[in-house]
């Protein structure tokens, strides 16, 4: 078998990885999109709550349900600041991911480039093998002709 044919199972190896680390990606990057959308939900919830907060306390609501719209406020600016971290390390992740699938790429297309390599060495080296064939035939026939011509 070639050095070629050898690599394939490396090569195999290592592209499966890659798709591993494709995938790995992907999936942080799907997490990130949803930590960011329920992040954009909550403040959205919050400016609508806010304004709601407002307009109570211009016509006049009591005091004890002002201070439960103040309560529920402050719990939903803590979720806030929660899904915050939260988007921030799905952004870790997903650098994170990056790079690897990047390690595993490059990878593939070094190991690639040892396998195109070797099958050019090959392909070479056939080549000279068959002209060496073919002139080692030539020179045997030119000797046979030569001796048949002179006997």
């Amino acid at each position: 078998m070639s050095r070629a044919g050898r690599m394939a199972p490396v090569q195999q190896l290592f592209g499966n990885a890659e798709r591993d680390r494709a995938r790995e990606l992907g999936e942080a990057q799907r997490q990130l999109a949803e930590a960011e959308a329920r992040l954009d939900e909550l403040r959205n919830y919050a400016g609508e709550y806010r304004d709601a907060f407002r307009k109570r306390a211009e016509d006049g609501t009591g005091i004890r349900k002002l201070r439960d719209f103040q309560a529920f406020l402050a719990r939903l600016d803590e979720a806030i600041r929660q899904q915050e971290l939260i988007v921030a390390q799905a952004r870790e992740r997903v650098v994170g991911s990056r790079r690897n699938w990047q390690g595993a790429a490059q990878k593939v297309k070094a190991v690639d480039a040892v396998v195109e390599r070797w099958q050019r060495e090959d392909l070479r080296a056939g080549e000279r093998r068959e002209q060496k064939e073919s002139d080692e035939r030539a020179q045997r026939l030119a000797v046979e002709t030569r001796g048949r011509a002179e006997g």
